[in-house]
């Protein structure tokens, strides 16, 4: 129990569902089965993203610890429950797993350089624990991006290895919709990460985390959130207007279950001051993201229906 919260299992659960529905809700479909990886092989990519994600978050809770001591204490488990020098172990295995099996499905596919993709992933979340999240705004990129490749490494390792002549187009257009819902997770994920920063403020302060609510204060950095997620709504709007409004379901999902709560984070987030608040949009967000990965679902669907 104490290393399953250590290791944040409903985010890795998060990121498993996303890649899982990704490819059997959409890729396998919409390319008539026709991927590089079978199903024992993509399990593996999924065990390898999760295990590296894993490592990510024990690292940072370990280099954490005076910063949860004071914004959540009750929560803290690295140097209460679990000993640090255990915490360490656990980062190590968890990486060699993750790592390891990338370099196995690098020379599986043929492409044994994309192994230095794990390499890279795994780099950059200890580079973020240790410098880049107390960079103004760059820790809240990285670990946006980071998301945002958990679904992209699926085109890199399921669908880039069986592009040929002959269905190069069809694969290519895939890989453009998966790219923009990498993209809209990205946006997603890095408005939650600044209304996080605004909950986690007073422990941010004592560790040394210059977020961009500590720089610029509760009111103004609200604004821009606010100014922030309006133009996103204009973007997911430009989108389906573009793309998607031909298919009637995908249009009223998009307008009650993302659109519609953004417009109610809006609302919100204006007149919100208080750590509660904060949490309660950030577990809103939490809420968008996911009904946003389950409308590939109706895309699929409509795509295959049209």
């Amino acid at each position: 129990m104490k290393i399953i919260k250590l290791i944040r299992i409903q985010n890795l659960l998060m990121i498993a569902f996303m890649q899982i529905i990704f490819r059997y809700g959409f890729l396998k479909k919409i390319t008539e089965n026709y991927l590089s990886l079978s199903d024992f092989q993509f399990a593996l990519l999924v065990l390898s993203t999760v295990c590296i994600a894993a490592a990510g978050y024990i690292i940072n809770n370990i280099l954490d610890q005076e910063n949860d001591a004071i914004a959540k204490p009750k929560s803290r488990i690295v140097g209460v429950s679990i000993s640090e020098a255990m915490a360490y172990n656990l980062y190590v295995v968890f990486n060699l797993i993750g790592v390891g099996i990338g370099f196995y499905l690098s020379n599986i596919i043929g492409k044994p350089s994309f192994a230095t993709i794990f390499i890279l992933i795994a780099a950059l979340l200890y580079i973020y624990s240790t410098s880049l999240k107390h960079i103004v705004l760059v820790g809240n990129v990285v670990v946006s991006v980071i998301l945002s490749l958990s679904l992209l490494i699926l085109g890199m390792f399921d669908l880039f290895p069986a592009i040929h002549d002959g269905n190069q187009e069809q694969m290519s257009g895939v890989f453009r919709i998966l790219l923009d819902y990498a993209i809209f997770a990205f946006i997603i994920n890095l408005i939650r990460e600044m209304v996080k920063d605004l909950e986690d403020m007073d422990g941010d302060k004592a560790s040394g985390v210059n977020s961009l609510a500590i720089l610029l204060g509760i009111n103004k950095t609200t604004k821009i959130l606010f100014v922030l997620t309006i133009a996103s709504i204009g973007l997911f709007l430009y989108y389906l207007n573009q793309n998607l409004l031909q298919f009637d379901y995908v249009l009223y999902y998009a307008l009650l279950l993302i659109i519609g709560p953004l417009l109610y984070f809006v609302i919100k987030i204006i007149s919100a001051k208080t750590k509660k608040e904060f949490h309660h949009l950030s577990t809103v967000l939490k809420v968008i993201l996911f009904f946003g990965i389950i409308s590939i679902l109706v895309v699929n669907y409509c795509l295959t229906n049209a």
